[in-house]
């Protein structure tokens, strides 16, 4: 048994937590994942996968194995990187993770890195601060943009790197017709947009809790009409009907694009939170890690980052 292919293909099935589709992504057959997780079960004697009608997760030994999995996938790719790089040009793979409402800012990053490093395939995957958190300390994500606060109050093997900050809108429908390329109304205060009827991020998502708490700070307790755990769903919802939505100025940014669409700021409290890029601490760091650690600390990348997430361009 190859055993770093075989932990390799253990790091598929978790992420994509089916056997069909994590064989599909590791180019083989499902009957070749099962038996290479078989191989694994009786290499170290036990139960690795908790199996049913279909993939339920690992066992508590699983979860053992696959911590050790992703880092000697993580050893790997920081040697076959250092190997194969030409004068120090950092190239390979980077797995990127984001919320899903820091997800705009980290596809241009994913951009700026390709843009200054064309050896190195940044992947980017849009999880909950959870996942990241986990992702992170576990080695499975190379780097993350989240909530860096809640990361180290929650965490201790996560560094944290200031990127943007964000600020909160009311996306609306406009009355009337649009001309204007910028769209932004007069503030509103959190009180009012609270009467409004809302299309809001399920309350599992930390966002939505950072919401739900400027809210309550304005002594009010909104009612949700709609509620989704994506993003897209939020613009579509208020485009296509009589409901509004609470999103930072990131996706606000992108929302009105549409015509149809106007935000204003919200107010009474101002709430701004911190967007971080959290690491992997006192680890090693690949080419490319290192490379995006280099990039998330320039001048011209945090200016960029802050015209186009926290703030409104313009």
């Amino acid at each position: 048994m190859n055993l770093l292919e075989a932990m390799r293909y253990l790091a598929a099935l978790e992420e994509h937590r089916h056997f069909g589709r994590a064989a599909q992504a590791c180019h083989i057959t499902q009957p070749a994942l099962s038996n290479a997780v078989r191989a694994l079960e009786a290499e170290f004697g036990v139960t690795i996968v908790r199996r049913g009608r279909q993939y339920e997760g690992l066992t508590p030994e699983g979860q053992k194995v696959l911590v050790t999995a992703h880092r000697m996938l993580h050893d790997r790719e920081i040697l076959r990187q250092e190997l194969h790089a030409l004068e120090k040009q950092p190239s390979g793979n980077l797995v990127v993770g984001a919320v899903p409402t820091a997800m705009p800012i980290a596809a241009r990053f994913a951009a700026w890195m390709r843009e200054r490093h064309p050896g190195v395939t940044p992947a980017l995957r849009s999880l909950s601060s959870l996942e990241i958190e986990s992702g992170i300390e576990n080695l499975a994500l190379d780097l993350a943009f989240g909530y860096g606060e809640r990361a180290t109050d929650r965490a201790t093997r996560i560094d944290v790197l200031p990127q943007y900050k964000e600020y909160y809108f009311l996306l609306r429908r406009r009355s009337g017709t649009a001309t204007q390329a910028r769209r932004v109304g007069a503030p509103v205060s959190w009180e009012e947009a609270a009467g409004e009827p809302l299309c809001m991020l399920t309350p599992e998502m930390h966002n939505r809790t950072i919401i739900d708490a400027s809210f309550a700070a304005a002594g009010v307790r909104p009612r949700p009409v709609i509620e989704t755990n994506a993003v897209l769903p939020l613009v579509l919802a208020v485009l296509a009907g009589s409901v509004c939505s609470v999103m930072p100025g990131a996706l606000v940014a992108i929302a009105l694009q549409y015509p149809e669409l106007e935000a204003r700021p919200l107010v009474a409290p101002e709430v701004v939170t911190p967007i971080d890029l959290l690491l992997p601490k006192g680890g090693l760091l690949s080419l490319a890690q290192q490379a995006a650690v280099r990039l998330a600390g320039d001048a011209d990348w945090l200016a960029h980052a802050a015209a186009h997430s926290g703030l409104l361009p313009g």
